[in-house]
């Protein structure tokens, strides 16, 4: 089993794990890779069993799994303490890793997280997310959906590209239910780890509303970031206000 990052940026004596989204893998976050200060950090962007440097690696394709995967990966690195850092599906992860480790991480940063009470959909929204692993227009349409109807062709037909080029179609399909239909919140709830959560204000699935209404009712010291211009994606849309945001706040943790 591979575990070893699959984007490594920095020397900094503070450590984050960095777990991607349902479309993307660790090499997602290198939009943002230019504007981190590695001589205070260093980031390991971390890919699932299925994705990335891992495709075609088998397994539950599960949360807990994922986060089992992360703490490993991180004792591989010879890491006892980490900060963790979650975009969508990642968010849901992290917040498993802190259930199964919780001496270990300092802090936690979500960008447009999904909560650990997974996320609730009506049947037509069901059936295009669950269409989407063998259905590419369904991917394009999410895509376009969640960052406000807003960016270019362009981007979109090279997301979904992206997605169907790194990714499994057993474990896309397997990783819905995991992340959607999860739900350990009240294995969280109350904990005083520092949190904050990064939304864009074009994101209409997981923006600022649903940030307030589960992340900042379970996490005592949790702060909201509302990036301007921004949809699902920011660190393909805003990625120097992303960087920007994440640091000022990892710079505040001891």
């Amino acid at each position: 089993m591979s575990l070893e990052p699959a984007l490594t940026v920095g020397h900094g004596p503070h450590a984050v794990l960095g777990l991607h989204g349902w479309f993307g893998t660790g090499r997602s976050w290198r939009t943002v890779a230019p504007y981190l200060d590695g001589a205070r950090y260093t980031y390991h962007f971390l890919d699932y069993r299925g994705y990335g440097t891992r495709k075609n690696e088998k397994g539950v394709y599960s949360v807990e799994e994922a986060a089992a995967d992360a703490i490993a990966a991180a004792e591989q690195l010879g890491l006892f303490s980490f900060s963790l850092l979650g975009h969508s599906m990642g968010g849901s992860i992290m917040q498993h890793v802190l259930v199964q480790a919780p001496d270990r991480v300092r802090s936690m940063v979500g960008v447009s997280p999904v909560p650990a009470s997974g996320v609730p959909f009506d049947a037509d929204g069901w059936a295009l997310f669950d269409n989407a692993a063998r259905d590419l227009g369904n991917r394009r349409a999410i895509l376009d959906l969640t960052t406000g109807n807003r960016l270019t062709d362009v981007w979109l037909d090279a997301a979904v590209e992206y997605s169907k080029a790194t990714s499994d179609v057993d474990a896309f399909a397997a990783y819905l239910p995991a992340w959607a239909q999860t739900d350990f919140h009240t294995e969280i709830d109350g904990h005083p780890v520092p949190v904050k959560v990064i939304v864009g204000e074009h994101d209409p699935a997981l923006g600022e509303p649903v940030a307030q209404a589960t992340f900042a009712q379970w996490y005592p010291n949790c702060e909201i970031d509302v990036l301007a211009n921004a949809g699902h994606y920011s660190f393909d849309e805003t990625p120097v206000a992303l960087a920007t945001s994440l640091e000022r706040f990892l710079g505040g943790i001891r």
